[in-house]
Formats: structure tokens, sequence, C-alpha cells
């Protein structure tokens, strides 16, 4: 079992005012050799917006960027035609292929918005670009881990162009679960949204991150109430 531990204060950190972005990987002007993914985890932002504003329509290629937000509403609009909102208990997928335009900004006027942009290297490059939003409404649990991500079309949540699942999962005080490995090799990115938990014996607090790989499950325990994003990915990268 290997694993590394990226604490919630050691993360980059870009405030423009309009946006106050944390990095827990190199992204921009935070670079950090140590830190430039984790197998094909490449980007993991959390983003504030002011009330307002946003990101201009701008370019990706050959990423799968996944949006999960946290409070408010986040207006999206690409240039497939795409003009949809995603809020809290949404989950958006682009899969920019071959390229894609797309604008990103706050709908409301008067509070923040509060999301995590997510960039995975796909596992084939060139493909047509697509654009997928769901509600977890439906499939949401409480105290344990329900799937947000997959590589199967016909899966819970959306699906990717990766051999990676993702799950959330939120769990009152005292209350201990497993995760075991969808795929040979893969590794487990853990990102804490709320709360304090324990993971293999490494304790976690909130927005703190940690990497488990060369293991075939990983052993939680929460000490309050906590919301988990868990990340499984190849680590051929």
């Amino acid at each position: 079992m290997k694993t590394i531990t990226h604490k919630a204060n050691t993360r980059g950190h870009a405030n423009h005012g309009w946006l106050n972005s944390h990095h827990t990987f190199s992204f921009a002007n935070y670079q950090d050799p140590e830190r430039m993914n984790f197998g094909a985890l490449r980007v993991l932002n959390d983003d504030t917006v002011s009330g307002g504003n946003g990101f201009g329509a701008h370019p990706h290629q050959n990423m799968e960027i996944i949006s999960i937000p946290l409070e408010g509403d986040l207006q999206h609009m690409d240039n497939m035609g795409n003009s949809t909102v995603i809020k809290e208990g949404d989950v958006q997928i682009m899969s920019a292929g071959t390229g894609i335009t797309h604008s990103e900004y706050n709908k409301n006027k008067e509070i923040a918005v509060k999301f995590l942009q997510i960039w995975m290297f796909p596992n084939k490059e060139n493909v047509s670009p697509r654009y997928d939003q769901i509600s977890t409404a439906s499939i949401a649990k409480e105290n344990e881990f329900y799937q947000i991500l997959s590589p199967n079309k016909d899966d819970s949540g959306v699906w990717a162009h990766q051999d990676a699942w993702f799950h959330l999962g939120s769990f009152d005080k005292d209350t201990t679960t497993n995760y075991t490995f969808k795929k040979e090799g893969n590794g487990l990115y853990v990102f804490l949204l709320e709360g304090e938990i324990e993971v293999e014996n490494q304790k976690l607090e909130k927005r703190d991150g940690f990497g488990i790989w060369d293991t075939n499950s990983v052993a939680f325990t929460t000490f309050s109430g906590s919301k988990v994003l868990l990340m499984e990915v190849p680590m051929n990268f």
C-alpha cells in the first residue's frame, strides 16, 4: 500500500477578486513538479466565483472535465448549443475531445457559487465532443458511497472516456465503511468536502486530499458529520 497526503493549507491559491481558487495540483501560476497529477487525475480546483462573474468562452481539447457544484447556481453555455444551469446535487461532464468552447458564469448577482472543477486525462484522444449533466437526487444515499461517474454509458451517474469511478458519500458521526476498487492497478484519491474522517490511519479534515494505491480496498471512519468525494483513476499517467 502506498499513500500521499495533501493537506488543505498546502494547496496552490489564487485570488483574482471575482475568483478565489485553491489548486490541489499544479494549475496556471501554481506549479509544483511534485504535484502535477494523481494518475489520470490532472486538475482538482476548489473554486468560488462572486456574484455575476465567471469564465468567458474558452477552449479545451482532449480532456474529461467534471464540475460538481457545492453551493449556488452555475450557468453553462458551449458551442454545441447547450445552455443550462447546474447546482448543488448536480454533476456535469464534458468530453472535450477534438475541441470544445464553453463559458461558466455565476447565475446569481448577489451570492457566490462554489464548485469543484476536475480534469482527467482520457483513455482515447480526439473523440467527438460531448456534454452531459445529471441530478444525484434519485441516487444519493445516506451513510454509504454512491456512484456519480463510471466508464459505462448505462451505469449510474455520468460516464467518461476513462476507466475511472467517482463516488460521493455523506456520513453521520462514528460511521465506518469500506471502498473496494473497481479495477486492479487503479488508485483512489479521497477529497474531504466537509467534516473529519480517518482513512487507513490518516486523519483528514475539510478540503484535505489523500491518495492511496497498491491496495484493493480502503477503510473509512468518520469523526463528525462528513461529506466525501472519491475518485478512482488509473495510475499509469
